[in-house]
């Protein structure tokens, strides 16, 4: 499954998202202050290709999609692609950039912009 969504041919050697073993999970899931922080910080490291507050007018680069697109799976792909980056698509790698903790919190905030699918 991941092997697909990276459209990488060593995109195996990392965790397979549908095990439940391996599920990411937000620890600030539902939290109003992460999500406000998470905000700021989108802005600050994500917005020059995601639009500010998430708004981007390519379909691609827009966050607001991400459950749609995914559903259950928008947590591991999300940790999974901030993490391990998408070169192919101009995603950098964050590892060792932004620590679990930023990128939860980040994801905290998209949570609370998701179109309704």
């Amino acid at each position: 499954m991941l092997a697909v969504f990276f459209g990488l041919p060593g995109a195996t050697r990392y965790a397979r998202v549908d095990d439940p073993a391996v599920a990411a999970k937000n620890p600030y899931e539902g939290d109003a202050s992460r999500a406000a922080a998470g905000r700021g910080l989108f802005n600050q490291y994500c917005a020059h290709c995601h639009g500010p507050n998430a708004v981007s007018p390519d379909p691609p680069r827009d966050l607001r999609r991400l459950k749609r697109r995914y559903g259950e799976n928008m947590a591991n792909l999300f940790h999974a692609t901030v993490t391990h980056g998408r070169p192919d698509k101009g995603m950098p790698n964050w590892t060792g950039r932004l620590d679990d903790d930023t990128i939860w919190t980040i994801f905290t905030f998209l949570q609370t912009v998701q179109a309704e699918p």
